[in-house]
């Protein structure tokens, strides 16, 4: 049986159409190593764009792994959230993570320079 996690993670992905919960920015499914030559630029660029599974509740706070509670979030916003002393709500990250884009201060240059190729 495939694991829920995966077909979730599929499904918000594709209700996103491909960008992250929180940055907004395109995400990959792929490994970076196949993502990256097709950019021309090297895997580590690529890799804080891979898509995640993000538990809008965590587990450890009683979140399921339910479609309702997973979003698709790129591992560079997953990873900051629970990295976190305090993480904070998905809505109250969202807003923090956008404002950090807009200001340019969220992704390397490097990673900005991909999401606005994609917006074109």
């Amino acid at each position: 049986m495939p694991n829920p996690i995966v077909k979730h993670r599929q499904n918000a992905f594709n209700r996103q159409q491909g960008r992250c919960y929180y940055c907004g920015m395109p995400m990959w499914q792929r490994h970076p190593e196949e993502v990256a030559p097709l950019l021309g630029v090297k895997p580590r660029t690529v890799s804080g764009l891979q898509c995640t599974a993000e538990h809008l509740v965590a587990r450890q706070d009683g979140g399921t792994n339910t479609k309702k509670n997973i979003a698709a979030a790129c591992r560079t916003c997953n990873g900051r959230r629970h990295k976190a002393t305090r993480p904070l709500s998905p809505p109250e990250y969202r807003q923090k993570v956008q404002g950090r884009v807009k200001a340019g201060k969220w992704h390397p240059a490097p990673i900005r320079r991909l999401g606005d190729l994609s917006a074109q």
